[in-house]
């Protein structure tokens, strides 16, 4: 079961102001440097998934399901680069970060020289947590963006967005390829807390050089938060390990459609920042 719509590859140069400030969300500095960790995390995570999905498509034959990575590796490759540019502004406050940054490009060059097998099952189980943390960072989107820094919550929750898209991709390549449930079930599983630990490297960091990660209330608030998203990655890890599981079965929010509808009607050139003044943070971009 693969994707029935072609993946649509949105090159889209997010810019960020030079003199943004890292807590991009003044009322949840916590918050702020959590989704800034994750950042940091792309440009090392999505070319490994990039080179993985890669490798494994030399072994498909499904036209449809060769289109399908395609897409994903066109999508993915837009996302860590615009978080690139994001991260070196974070880093001149940050320079710290650069051995946040190191430690990744070790672990993930170490990765790379596992089995095909193993990398893939790394990249789906990712791609299925991922699609719990879109469902939350969605629906609740105007208690986690709204009055936060327009171009950072916009870049998150494009993201976000075309994560649903490609839901299908990684999932279908390791079925077409291995399809066995352990294998599936331990990359579900190292996939997603390796990722939750290098945003960890990032965010400690940052609230580190804030004077915040000694203050008992700043790191219950953190807490709260960590536990917020592993309370809604949850689901959506243990439903996949159910019998007939596939992500096509998992109805999206309407929301990512209204986005995608918005986006078809965005004069060229024009980058999507949403309104993140209005409490709702409707599906339109603002001028």
């Amino acid at each position: 079961m693969t994707a029935t719509s072609e993946i649509l590859v949105r090159r889209i140069p997010f810019s960020f102001d030079e003199d943004i400030d890292p807590v991009w969300h003044s009322e949840r500095p916590e918050w702020s440097h959590m989704t800034n960790g994750a950042s940091l995390a792309m440009p090392y995570l999505e070319p490994f998934l990039i080179k993985t999905v890669r490798e494994a498509l030399q072994h498909v034959s499904d036209p449809d399901l060769k289109a399908d990575v395609q897409g994903f590796i066109g999508q993915e490759g837009a996302h860590y680069q615009n978080h690139r540019r994001y991260n070196e502004i974070l880093k001149r406050t940050y320079p710290e970060l650069a051995e946040a940054e190191d430690e990744m490009d070790a672990d993930y060059k170490r990765f790379q020289t596992y089995s095909l097998k193993w990398r893939l099952a790394y990249t789906a189980g990712f791609e299925t947590m991922t699609m719990g943390i879109t469902e939350w960072l969605i629906r609740q989107r105007s208690d986690l963006f709204a009055g936060a820094d327009r171009s950072v919550s916009s870049l998150v929750l494009w993201h976000m967005v075309e994560e649903t898209e490609h839901k299908n991709v990684a999932y279908d390549l390791y079925q077409d390829l291995y399809g066995d449930y352990w294998g599936k079930a331990w990359g579900l599983i190292r996939g997603s807390f390796h990722v939750a630990w290098c945003s960890r490297k990032g965010y400690k960091r940052m609230l580190k050089r804030d004077g915040r990660w000694r203050s008992i209330r700043s790191r219950l608030r953190l807490y709260r938060m960590v536990a917020r998203f592993f309370f809604h990655a949850s689901p959506a890890m243990l439903r996949s390990l159910m019998p007939g599981y596939h992500p096509a079965k998992v109805r999206d929010p309407q929301w990512v459609e209204r986005w995608a509808s918005a986006y078809a009607d965005l004069p060229e050139g024009r980058i999507p920042l949403l309104d993140t003044s209005d409490p709702e943070i409707p599906a339109r971009f603002a001028a």
